[in-house]
């Protein structure tokens, strides 16, 4: 008799027809399938704009900038003294302001940012990125490195030249008017988000001419920090160690710049993952659904089967190994089916845009959909699913325990 609940389960799972399963299993399956695969889904995407964002975006976005009042003078000193700090990676001077770039009849607005290409490669990814040209071209007098989106839209390449137009004033007998340069482009970044649109690269020098600093001094100096999430708690302990003589020194961190979109993945990733959450329980009622009007259309087997010795906990375990059969069943597929999908989007993506004729992640952060698997949140999945299963099973099962052999066969 021990074998009986798994025998009679895997029974009533099948068709009366002899098909592999019945039609409400069938929709049970389905049901729960298709919630465990878009939990799988959404919750693999959301891991892979946080990656992104940690990598490859907060890989170029700079974690710490110590800023003065005035701009650094000697620099140089500074950033021996912060680097002995052993929460600093590294450390480099930085200059940023913004511009006008055009070319032909295109502009946009950009962020020009100064930095020393022999040390860029420490303290940002951006050198792995290179999508044509080098950063090591960038000269004091000359060069400038653009994103591969921003190249597209102004129709320039390698060797061409832009126009700058910085905020920055000059003034002279005529009067004062922005300040503007001609540059040639050495080198094309191409990171897939929207630092491609807005950021260009100069070298520092070149910066501080622009801003009329000399040699020794900078606007800023960018930090690598060990840890990015404690960003502004290294800011404040360097401020007080490192730099406890320097008067009027202050810190920005990519938290202030950058947090709000790392704290509306986090928000967003566990509302959806709520949501879905309650998708695939609302999906696990069809196994009890199931499982009533199995109990219900088998009264009359389950009143023999009591006549004939079989206990109250066989009974059970006949009906909770059919709503385990399901459950198995719709997790497995689930999965299979969020594991095929994902790495599947981005194409489904490019397919949707060739009928509509335009692209549809080129207003977003991330231009693409980045995904990433993590196997204790498939576990955790799996786990809940099979825990909704056996508690979605046990009510129907227990109740088929209960019924009275009596009171069913007196009706036979």
């Amino acid at each position: 008799m021990t074998s009986l609940p798994i025998y009679l389960g895997y029974k009533y799972f099948r068709s009366k027809k002899g098909a592999f399963a019945s039609f409400t299993s069938i929709m049970a399956i389905a049901g729960l399938a298709l919630g465990v695969a878009a939990l799988v889904i959404v919750l693999s995407v959301m891991n892979g704009f946080e990656r992104e964002l940690q990598t490859r975006v907060l890989g170029v976005v700079p974690h710490l900038i110590i800023k003065n009042e005035e701009s650094i003078e000697n620099y140089d000193n500074s950033i021996a003294q912060l680097i002995q700090s052993p929460e600093v990676q590294a450390a480099s001077p930085y200059i940023e302001t913004q511009g006008l770039m055009s070319a032909g009849n295109r502009a946009r607005g950009v962020f020009l940012t100064g930095i020393l290409p022999s040390i860029e490669k420490e303290v940002s990814i951006l050198p792995e990125y290179m999508f044509a040209g080098s950063l090591d071209q960038l000269s004091p007098k000359e060069g400038i490195v653009i994103g591969g989106w921003l190249s597209r839209y102004l129709g320039v390449s390698i060797g061409d030249s832009v126009s700058i137009t910085t905020t920055n004033l000059r003034s002279s007998v005529l009067g004062s008017f922005p300040r503007s340069l001609s540059l040639k482009v050495v080198g094309i970044f191409e990171l897939k988000a929207e630092l491609d649109q807005s950021l260009a690269l100069i070298h520092h020098d070149l910066a501080a001419n622009l801003l009329n600093l000399t040699d020794n001094q900078t606007q800023g100096i960018r930090i690598k920090t060990s840890d990015l999430f404690k960003a502004n708690e290294i800011g404040y302990s360097l401020l007080e160690e490192s730099l406890p003589q320097n008067q009027g020194f202050y810190f920005s961190s990519w938290q202030r710049t950058h947090g709000t979109l790392f704290q509306a993945i986090q928000l967003e990733k566990k509302l959806i993952s709520l949501m879905l959450f309650l998708i695939i329980t609302v999906a696990a009622f069809n196994i009890l659904s199931t499982l009533v009007m199995t109990v219900k259309s088998k009264e009359r087997e389950i009143a023999i089967l009591k006549t004939m010795g079989c206990s109250n906990p066989q009974l059970i375990g006949i009906f909770l190994t059919l709503g385990m059969i399901i459950g198995f069943l719709g997790i497995f597929i689930g999965l299979v089916l969020g594991l095929l999908i994902t790495p599947n989007i981005d194409s489904t993506i490019h397919f949707a845009e060739s009928f509509t004729d335009r692209t549809l992640m080129d207003s977003y952060f991330i231009n693409y959909f980045p995904y990433e698997f993590r196997p204790s949140q498939l576990i955790q999945i799996s786990a809940t699913c099979i825990f909704l299963s056996l508690l979605f099973s046990f009510f129907p099962a227990y109740k088929a325990a209960k019924l009275n052999p009596v009171t069913i066969l007196r009706h036979e």
